[in-house]
């Protein structure tokens, strides 16, 4: 379950930013985590919460946004929505794509207290 080591890093950059911003606790924490990114959401909650235990981060409201994927079609000249990397274009069946969203996995925001 690679979401805990993920839930971990996340937990580590509150607590890196909290020392060089100086900000007690964290109240709500948005995460950008891209349909393609391989990421299970629920894990990811229950990995934040064991991982915030005792932290700057303990108790925070997660909110997980999941942008949707998306690539470019070299046969189509254009970009395309996908929802799985190796998926064919939507519109011409081919498979000259490269991925260009979906992929992301950061902390879009913080509140702060």
């Amino acid at each position: 379950m690679h979401e805990m080591s993920l839930a971990i890093g996340v937990v580590e950059v509150i607590e890196s930013e909290a020392r060089k911003q100086g900000f007690a606790r964290v109240e709500r924490i948005v995460l950008e985590v891209g349909a393609l990114a391989c990421v299970d959401a629920s894990a990811l909650e229950f990995g934040f919460e064991a991982a915030g235990k005792g932290t700057k981060a303990e108790g925070a409201v997660l909110e997980i946004l999941t942008p949707p994927g998306a690539a470019y079609c070299f046969a189509c000249q254009k970009s395309v929505p996908i929802s799985r990397k190796g998926d064919p274009c939507p519109d011409c069946g081919g498979y000259q794509l490269v991925v260009t969203g979906g992929e992301e996995l950061k902390i879009k925001s913080l509140e702060v207290c």
